[in-house]
């Protein structure tokens, strides 16, 4: 609303408001909680794409990123993780992915953030609550003389199934809890808190994005995670505290500024960050991701769930990647093995896509599991449909390296997740000092897209006609942006009302 007076015979101009800052937008409670400037947040990306540098750029800046951990070996964790710490140290904001897999690979990872104190994990691809996830969410828990539960250790869950954000606004479960309260893995004090604190702190609502993906768009995936909180919330109090933010085609200020406007505490921007300097891919790939339009991208199977149909969305644009891994599952689908293959089709794939032969490749994929999951071998050796998916997904784990690796060679067969926002930004630098991916740096988007929404939603407030003092969108970052305000030292967590 705005205020008017009047005076005799005529009505004066409405009263200037001060513009919105970038600060000002979203959660303040998320801002507190993670020492951040911003409520805004860079996810991660598998293979440490969204990398040590890309997290201590954003970590210097007072901002908030996470390190892609997805797909590290053991001991390539532990150093991104002394990296990091050493870095940023205890008071800088900084997090860490926790990626679904199989319980024992889990386990590991959470023993390696426990140790090395890592305090914010980005929860990524849950169904259920696993009991590493619950473990590490209890651990250090503990409850205040006011009688609030303070977490020691701060979840964002990424979602984009209700039935899965419920789970994250619930307390652990029951029966996960005393398992782990037997084996020792948690307290019994930690275990007696488990019912009064919900899976999560912050819940992004993960729209149609790069890399996995259900397609699902914001427009009706947020208004349904924030009724989601409403009515758990109001059965279990204490999801009342949980914040509720956006990923998903978050590339313009435009898309932040909507994103804010329905509702959003937070925003969580992914494949934009890809294509920065600070990036952990090649020169090959930012290349190519640089002059991406929004409608540059495809769907493709997505090679860690082939067999049941998930989809990842891969940039398109100059690659044969997108069409080839389409017409592997397509195969897949309509053959029992690869002996059902025509001898023209299995030539095709062979020399084609796979480059090498089929006993070749799998002679390359038993060695590789052999060693450690002797199951997945013999399940294939039972299964040729089985053993057909292991083969034809040698292609995208290849095609992965390529990319990341920059292997000239082998350019159109790189696999580069990346969604529509990307199009949306390079549209919106090209001119600028930012066009060049070389000049682009997560911390430098994070300002320019919040600034942006900032000055959007400062205008949308004002009546029509009225002069705008802010004058259109902030120059981008090396050409008169305004710098970040610093962050304050990371505070403790916050507490969280008992149920």
């Amino acid at each position: 609303m705005h205020s008017h007076t009047r005076t005799t015979g005529s009505r004066a101009a409405p009263a200037p408001e001060a513009p919105l800052r970038p600060e000002d937008l979203g959660s303040p409670a998320f801002r507190a909680d993670h020492g951040v400037a911003y409520a805004y947040a860079s996810g991660s990306m598998y293979k440490a794409i969204a990398s040590v540098e890309l997290v201590v750029r954003m970590g210097r800046a007072g901002l908030l990123g996470y390190l892609g951990t997805g797909g590290l070996s053991e001991d390539e964790l532990d150093s991104s993780l002394h990296r990091v710490r050493s870095a940023l140290g205890d008071d800088r904001p900084y997090g860490m992915n926790l990626l679904s897999s199989r319980p024992e690979r889990e386990d590991r990872t959470v023993d390696l953030f426990l140790r090395h104190g890592v305090r914010r994990v980005e929860a990524a691809s849950y169904v259920q609550m696993s009991p590493a996830l619950v473990r590490y969410r209890l651990t250090g828990a503990r409850r205040l003389p006011d009688g609030t539960v303070r977490p020691a250790h701060l979840v964002l869950a990424k979602v984009s199934r209700q039935e899965v954000a419920e789970a994250f606004l619930s307390p652990p479960p029951p029966e996960v809890v005393r398992e782990l309260a037997a084996a020792g893995r948690i307290t019994p004090d930690e275990a007696a808190l488990a019912g009064s604190l919900p899976m999560c702190d912050d819940l992004c609502a993960e729209a149609d994005s790069g890399g996995h993906t259900d397609q699902r768009p914001m427009l009706a995936l947020l208004p349904a995670m924030l009724t989601t909180r409403e009515n758990r919330a109001a059965r279990f109090p204490a999801a009342a505290r949980v914040r509720v933010g956006a990923a998903g085609g978050i590339g313009t200020p435009e898309g932040a500024a909507a994103a804010f406007v329905m509702g959003a505490d937070f925003v969580l921007t992914g494949s934009i960050n890809q294509c920065t300097a600070e990036a952990g891919t090649s020169d090959a790939a930012k290349d190519l991701l640089q002059y991406a339009q929004v409608q540059d991208t495809a769907l493709v199977p997505a090679a860690d769930m082939f067999e049941m149909g998930t989809k990842a969305q891969v940039l398109r644009r100059g690659l044969f990647f997108p069409a080839r891994a389409n017409k592997l599952y397509e195969l897949w689908l309509r053959h029992g093995s690869l002996d059902d293959l025509d001898e023209t089709t299995a030539d095709h794939v062979q020399r084609r896509i796979l480059g090498r032969s089929f006993a070749e490749v799998w002679a390359e994929v038993r060695e590789r599991y052999a060693r450690n999951r002797p199951e997945v071998v013999r399940r294939a050796e039972e299964d040729p449909k089985r053993r057909m998916a292991l083969v034809f997904t040698w292609y995208f784990a290849r095609a992965t390296r390529f990319a990341q690796e920059g292997s000239t060679d082998s350019r159109v067969d790189f696999q580069i997740p990346c969604g529509p926002a990307l199009g949306a930004l390079n549209e919106r630098l090209r001119g600028t000092a930012l066009e060049d991916w070389r000049d682009r740096h997560p911390d430098d988007l994070a300002r320019l897209i919040m600034s942006g929404a900032a000055q959007l939603l400062t205008r949308a407030g004002r009546p029509a006609g009225a002069p705008d003092p802010a004058g259109g969108f902030p120059a981008p970052a090396g050409s008169g942006a305004p710098a970040t305000p610093a962050a304050p030292a990371a505070p403790a967590p916050r507490p969280i009302a008992v149920a």
